[in-house]
């Protein structure tokens, strides 16, 4: 985060914007990844284009109008998008746009910040017994 910070640090007498700012990043962000598929669609591109029965299998719980949802949030926000042209009989594949790869640093931070978490609450229940 200090790294984060140090990006969006602003003079002193402009404290108040890089505060503003710095929540409207986060908002935007979440926007975009935001419910609890999207991350884990994009988990299963971050090893090249998948079709959308691919995906559907790797999600295993996810039903096809949710996981149609959630593949067009992603596109409209830039995230994802379909490759290919569309030819009779081959669905097209949906591929992480640059953007969406950058994702990849996110979702494992999160999940390192995961472990830890949880490593921690297991701790804290453990000592609370």
């Amino acid at each position: 985060m200090n790294r984060m910070m140090h990006q969006m640090e602003i003079e002193p007498e402009d404290h108040d914007l890089c505060k503003k700012a710095f929540v409207l990043a986060i908002r935007d962000a979440l926007n975009v990844v935001s419910g609890k598929w999207k991350l884990a669609i994009v988990c299963t591109l971050l090893s090249g284009p998948k079709g959308f029965a691919d995906i559907e299998r790797l999600l295993a719980t996810i039903s096809p109008r949710m996981l149609s949802r959630e593949l067009r949030e992603l596109e409209v926000n830039g995230a994802i998008t379909r490759a290919g042209p569309e030819q009779e009989g081959r669905a097209r594949k949906y591929v992480l746009t640059p953007s969406g790869q950058k994702l990849e640093q996110v979702i494992f931070m999160l999940a390192s910040w995961g472990q830890e978490h949880r490593a921690l609450s297991n701790g804290a229940a453990s000592d609370e017994t």
